[in-house]
């Protein structure tokens, strides 16, 4: 059973207001995933996410209709599948404790095929953590271990996730999916640095960051403006991502997404709206924690 006990709070009528700490960008996911779901062969199977919807009366997507919006939902199905592996790789080679920094409504606690013995933290807002064990609804995870975090993962939650259980002298496997880019620098910098303090030698990192580069191009630009109007932004941008990660620590790589099976075989109808700005105009990053000198 997860650690926070789920809340008994009825659903919101399907077209009121979304519950108390739910963001769009975390339902915009749990509509891809659902979606993805009732493929034949789902990249992502996660049999919860259109609970979610359900559950917060929401039927919307991202804003406009441009190129990037419509491949959205996709992507999001190819960025989960990528961290899902990543995430197993690295329980298999040592982490037996998982950390998702701003998990949303995400499940891979409940539906990854998990080693033995991994502890998988959840840290976020607490009503978005309450709202999720309503839906989640008592099924056991399929980790050995889930914690759930309840504290705002912009601010001061080392100390309650110390609390919770993790043990820094061990290694972890963080990953902070999408949250980072909504976060303005500041904030980027306090959240890394407080996740590299509780790092162990043999830790990894798994992160999502937006291309400065490409942000002002044809394919990106219309989206961040509609976005924009919704309240929400692409804050923290990155030109290049390994010396930015390095110079906190880290050793870490952005994936050549198209050296990928799956992403050539998802993304292929998109390929003709594709020019190398736009393909990579976000970079998945992956990294471990470098050696102390």
């Amino acid at each position: 059973m997860p650690d926070t006990a789920r809340s008994h709070t009825p659903p919101p009528a399907p077209d009121g207001p979304l519950p108390d700490g739910l963001s769009r960008v975390a339902l915009w996911t749990a509509a891809a995933h659902a979606a993805e779901h009732g493929r034949p062969a789902p990249y992502v199977s996660d049999p919860w996410a259109a609970d979610f919807l359900h559950a917060a009366g929401f039927a919307g997507g991202p804003p406009g209709d441009g190129p990037l919006q419509r491949l959205l939902p996709d992507w999001a199905v190819v960025r989960t599948r990528f961290y899902d592996e990543h995430l197993l790789a690295s329980v298999r080679s040592g982490c037996r404790q998982v950390v998702l920094l701003g998990a949303g409504l995400d499940t891979r606690a409940f539906r990854l095929d998990w080693p033995t013995g991994v502890h998988v933290f959840e840290v976020d807002e607490p009503a978005l953590l309450s709202f999720k064990e309503y839906v989640i609804d008592g099924a056991p995870p399929s980790c050995g271990r889930r914690t759930t975090v309840g504290a705002d993962p912009t601010g001061s939650w080392g100390e309650d996730l110390l609390a919770a259980g993790l043990d820094p002298r061990r290694p972890t496997a963080w990953l902070c999916e999408t949250r980072l880019y909504h976060l303005r620098p500041q904030a980027v910098e306090s959240v890394i640095g407080t996740a590299t303090g509780l790092s162990a030698p043999g830790s990894t990192l798994g992160a999502e960051c937006v291309n400065a580069d490409a942000a002002s191009s044809s394919f990106v630009a219309p989206f961040l403006d509609a976005l924009a109007t919704t309240g929400i932004a692409w804050h923290w941008q990155l030109t290049d991502p390994e010396r930015w990660w390095a110079e906190r620590g880290w050793d870490a790589r952005a994936a050549d997404l198209f050296t990928l099976p799956y992403v050539i075989q998802r993304l292929a109808p998109y390929l003709p709206l594709l020019g190398e700005a736009a393909a990579k105009c976000v970079f998945l990053t992956t990294g471990t924690l470098n050696p102390p000198r």
